[in-house]
């Protein structure tokens, strides 16, 4: 099998290119893309909904195709319409109109079924004819999932969705979206391929012989030094790419997003659907009943808003089509959507502000009053989250139940603590991903697309966008609307008093039990008090 591993990824620039031929009239990417037909997977993700978004806003006559699988019980056209519900085209909504949306449709498959992904023949034909670029975002993000399906998921699925690709006599791009990770083993990552972590097809052959408890056994010596399953078969599926680059059968580029988080500036800044990283945090955090967050807070975290990296596919998949980039060394083009190196955030940044956004937009719902404290290890979080989530859950959830309702903080608080386990090395590691290329790329753009498809974000600061990022979890993840937040505003002054008086019944109650045990006045006075500033410490 053919890798590339690790020889140096190159790519050029054609200089046809040039800033003063079009500076004037639409930008090369919208002109490049107009009137395509594009094919994209995982449609229904954070990625898919906002790629669709931006196509349909910005890019004139595109036709755009969802590959979506049923779920649920629900077939893929009633799938998207749901996707077409979502908040983030309220925009494109208002200004273009409801007969926008003719432009996407859906086709049921799966990127997992080998044979025509799933879709039945005529149609797996008609859809070939069509389609000019493919964007494959679809993956399955769970970092403990077991080796088999992470395989049939991120390495097979690419495999099909590259053997599709091929079969589309108008192809002229494949983007093919990666992570930064699936270099985790590195400290730093430069924008290349590196040595293939397993050979494909052995991996594939082992996983058909193999029962799930065999695979569980060999899971340590097979991943070596990856961290889990999803960066392994992400790797895999990036020489997959490369491979189909070799063989002259893909026009492709990889884009490696870090850590993606809410909307910068488009469609609207603040906007995400997405519940991992510190957005999570902050829905918790939001309605207090998160009140720790473990993090290194002088350690590097690698943050990426999602329009910047819808951009960089739409960028990156323009200059395929048109030609603007070619390799050399025979290797996929790959670049970095990643900040670390060239806007690098540290927790410290806003660990004195986030309180203050928090209590800038509260929420109506909030269970507490909302107060976020950073804790710098696991340990520290572990026995922090013990006093200050574990008990008040269950004294909630006992409240809840007594009065009918369904009882649940004690499950989430659960279920947020065997998270961090697994991402312990993504919390607690820095990295650096270098964006050289990425940033190259930026500065060939032209005028028009630097305005309209930005995909430099070294200026964005980051305690204006973490407050952003309150703002768009309030309405996006807890689903509170801005006229709300008058209620929401005085409820939080209701739960200062509450906590308030909290904190001065814990004083009083060590009060009570030190005068009980001890007779020294200054003793009575001191623990209390003492007791309580360790209390704050947790």
């Amino acid at each position: 099998m053919s890798t590339g591993g690790g020889s140096r990824s190159n790519f050029a620039m054609n200089d046809s290119l040039d800033d003063d031929d079009i500076d004037e009239g639409p930008g090369f990417t919208k002109t490049e893309l107009q009137g395509k037909c594009i094919f994209i997977t995982g449609g229904s993700g954070f990625v898919g909904k906002a790629l669709t978004e931006k196509l349909l806003r910005s890019v004139p006559d595109v036709t755009i195709i969802l590959l979506i699988r049923p779920k649920r019980g629900k077939a893929a056209q009633e799938r998207l319409e749901e996707i077409l519900n979502d908040k983030v085209f309220e925009r494109v909504r208002m200004e273009k109109g409801e007969s926008v949306f003719s432009q996407v449709s859906a086709v049921e498959g799966n990127i997992e079924d080998v044979e025509m992904l799933g879709m039945n023949p005529s149609k797996y034909s008609e859809i070939c004819a069509k389609v000019q670029i493919v964007i494959h975002s679809a993956a399955t993000l769970d970092f403990a999932v077991p080796l088999r399906d992470a395989m049939t998921t991120n390495l097979i699925g690419t495999k099909n969705v590259l053997k599709f690709g091929q079969q589309c006599p108008k192809l002229v791009a494949l983007v093919h979206v990666s992570s930064a990770y699936v270099n985790s083993n590195l400290n730093a990552a430069e924008e290349r391929l590196y040595e293939v972590p397993a050979d494909s097809n052995w991996l594939i052959e082992l996983c058909s012989r193999s029962t799930d408890d065999q695979l569980e056994e060999m899971l340590p010596k097979i991943l070596n030094t990856h961290l889990n399953t999803y960066t392994f078969t992400k790797a895999l599926a990036e020489h997959e790419v490369n491979n189909s680059v070799i063989q002259r059968k893909s026009k492709a580029v990889i884009i490696r997003p870090s850590m993606i988080t809410c909307a910068w500036k488009e469609p609207v800044p603040g906007w995400t659907i997405s519940k991992n990283g510190p957005s999570g945090f902050l829905m918790g955090a939001s309605k207090g009943v998160v009140r720790r967050l473990p993090v290194n807070k002088n350690l590097i975290y690698d943050y990426v808003p999602i329009d910047i990296v819808v951009n960089m596919i739409l960028v990156s998949a323009a200059m395929i089509s048109g030609n603007k980039i070619t390799t050399e060394e025979e290797e996929v083009p790959i670049f970095h959507c990643t900040s670390s190196v060239s806007n690098p955030f540290r927790w410290t940044t806003v660990e004195k502000k986030i309180n203050l956004y928090l209590h800038k937009e509260p929420l109506k719902s909030a269970v507490w009053y909302p107060y976020l404290k950073l804790v710098p290890t696991l340990r520290h979080f572990s026995f922090s989250a013990l006093i200050i989530h574990m008990i008040p859950a269950y004294f909630l959830d006992l409240f809840l139940k007594m009065t009918g309702a369904k009882p649940r903080l004690v499950r989430l608080h659960t279920n947020v603590n065997k998270s961090l386990k697994l991402l312990e090395p993504f919390i607690f590691t820095e990295w650096h991903f270098h964006n050289d290329k990425a940033i190259g790329l930026s500065e060939r753009l032209d005028a028009a697309d630097k305005k309209e498809f930005p995909i430099d974000f070294r200026t964005l600061d980051w305690p204006n966008y973490f407050s952003t990022m309150v703002t768009g979890v309030r309405r996006y993840l807890n689903n509170e609307e801005p006229s709300t937040l008058k209620a929401a505003i005085f409820k939080d002054n209701i739960l200062y008093s509450l906590n308030l008086c909290l904190q001065f019944s814990l004083i009083l109650v060590m009060w009570a039990v030190t005068t009980l045990f001890f007779s020294d006045s200054w003793f009575n006075v001191v623990l209390p008090l003492l007791g309580y500033a360790l209390f704050c410490m947790l």
